[in-house]
């Protein structure tokens, strides 16, 4: 097993190698090839994470928590891959090519830190991580050279540095607390910290944490700290998006967890609770609100993406271990949601050449395949059943009623609520609007011939859709296993 995490660290690395010198079509196939070996990979781990703790020297280790992120990551690569093959338009010429080799060794490159960021063991290792996945995916942001996408790369550089610097913070902190039992020389390994977490200085712990939810939040964009992802999600080419939402911000909540996870062995469970209740209510509050005003389309699902970030920082903060395994049920349908929906989203940019949703009539006419596709990943992002999201939101809410925590969870009911008449509009307005060739409208909408933009599209589509409906309908024995057992680690228990 400890072969397959190594394999996991070192083919996307190498494949970013070999991308950056091929010729672009090869380089297509290859990381469609690599990206469905990694997530092969995934799987076979699976079983013997829900069980037990999986090491590859020192650095490297993959337990329950770390596992349901690798499947997220490992997804999000297989199936971006397959969307950018058939969204690229490079064409031909010296230009084309280079644009096709830096966007395919950057993304292999991307993917590959979003893989190492779960696969690590220890808390400095993972602020390093982290900080890769900043720089690189900055680039990807900024990849199409015009003057929106460099101020948002910009945005989110000046941003994510700050943040990740008040996250370094929070980890030298932790070290700190550390100090007394284990000496002023110790490994920051996950084994270590756990060990002996109930034995740390409690204030120097709470300070710790607040730290790292500022800091890691802003990556994962928790009120305040979340003005960046907007610009970049909307600016990003279309596969960036994708693994910008439902990869970047997983593993950025990944790292508030294993802070979570030393929290409360220290401190109980109340205060780590109570912060991120505090972070997800704002965040939640924010993007509902937001939700309801968006005409750029992938403005609009940026904001989608903050909405659910709030959900799962919410979630956090009950006690009940159905409402834990919820919020990690949550971080894999999303990943598989927001990514069809972008892959949607991208059809629909390419084929009527525009985000602004006031300029869009008719998708589900003009794309017979991706564009009902994309009406139900926005209606699975909205908890319809039988997807995924609803099943997650389900097990969030009766583990916060449980408790009881009946007034968080009727603020967080009607904010989700709110959220939805956002997406609803979007769907209503672009998507399930009568043909405008068919009918008289107000200037400015776009007449487009009907079919679909590619089959490379519609098939990312096909694997999202079918990966929510089989986590909202009946998620497999071994994924079930190790919820629970990733649910447990977090609650404190082995």
């Amino acid at each position: 097993m400890s072969t397959l995490v190594i394999m996991l660290v070192c083919l996307p690395f190498a494949t970013a190698l070999v991308t950056w010198v091929a010729p672009v079509r090869f380089s297509q196939y290859l990381t469609m090839i690599v990206a469905t070996a990694t997530f092969s990979v995934a799987l076979i781990l699976l079983p013997r994470t829900s069980h037990e703790i999986v090491t590859a020297g020192s650095p490297l280790r993959v337990d329950a928590l770390s596992q349901v992120f690798l499947l997220v990551v490992t997804f999000l690569y297989m199936t971006t891959s397959i969307f950018a093959k058939g969204y690229l338009s490079l064409g031909e010429g010296a230009k084309a090519h280079r644009y096709g080799r830096r966007f395919y060794a950057g993304f292999n490159l991307f993917c590959w830190t979003l893989i190492v960021v779960p696969l690590v063991n220890g808390l400095a290792l993972l602020w390093v991580a982290i900080e890769i996945t900043t720089v690189i995916s900055a680039l990807l942001v900024a990849i199409d050279d015009t003057e929106g996408a460099s101020e948002a790369a910009w945005k989110y550089v000046l941003l994510a540095s700050l943040g990740l610097g008040i996250a370094l913070f929070g980890t030298i902190m932790m070290y700190y607390a550390g100090t007394r039992l284990h000496g002023a020389s110790y490994s920051l390994s996950y084994t270590t910290l756990l060990s002996g977490a109930a034995h740390y200085d409690p204030k120097v712990v709470r300070f710790a944490f607040g730290l790292a939810v500022l800091g890691y939040g802003t990556k994962m964009g928790l009120f305040p700290v979340h003005t960046w992802l907007p610009d970049a999600h909307s600016e990003a080419p279309t596969p960036v998006s994708a693994l910008l939402s439902g990869a970047l911000l997983a593993v950025s909540f990944y790292a508030i967890l294993r802070f979570f996870q030393i929290a409360v062995l220290s401190l109980g469970p109340s205060f780590p609770r109570s912060v991120l209740l505090i972070f997800g209510v704002a965040t939640l509050l924010l993007a509902a609100l937001y939700l309801l005003s968006q005409r750029d389309m992938k403005r609009l699902l940026a904001y989608s993406s903050v909405e659910h970030m709030g959900i799962l920082a919410i979630g956090m903060s009950f006690s009940a271990t159905i409402a834990v395994v919820g919020v990690l049920l949550q971080v894999l349908a999303h990943a598989a949601a927001k990514s069809t929906a972008f892959f949607g989203v991208g059809s629909v940019v390419r084929k009527f050449g525009t985000k602004d949703m006031t300029k869009i009539r008719g998708g589900v006419g003009a794309l017979p395949w991706s564009g009902p596709m994309l009406v139900l990943a926005v209606l699975a992002l909205s908890a319809m059943p039988p997807f995924g999201i609803f099943r997650s939101e389900f097990d969030i809410v009766y583990g916060g009623l449980s408790q009881p925590r009946d007034v968080i969870v009727a603020i967080f009911v009607v904010l989700v609520i709110v959220a939805f008449f956002g997406l609803s509009w979007f769907t209503t307005e672009t998507m399930l609007s009568e043909d405008p060739s068919a009918s008289l409208f107000s200037g400015g909408v776009i007449v487009v011939n009907k079919g679909e933009v590619s089959n490379w599209i519609v098939a990312s589509m096909i694997v999202g859709l079918v990966a929510l409906l089989i986590l909202g309908v009946h998620p497999p024995t071994p994924l079930v296993h190790l919820l629970d057992r990733a649910a447990a680690e977090l609650r404190g228990s082995r």
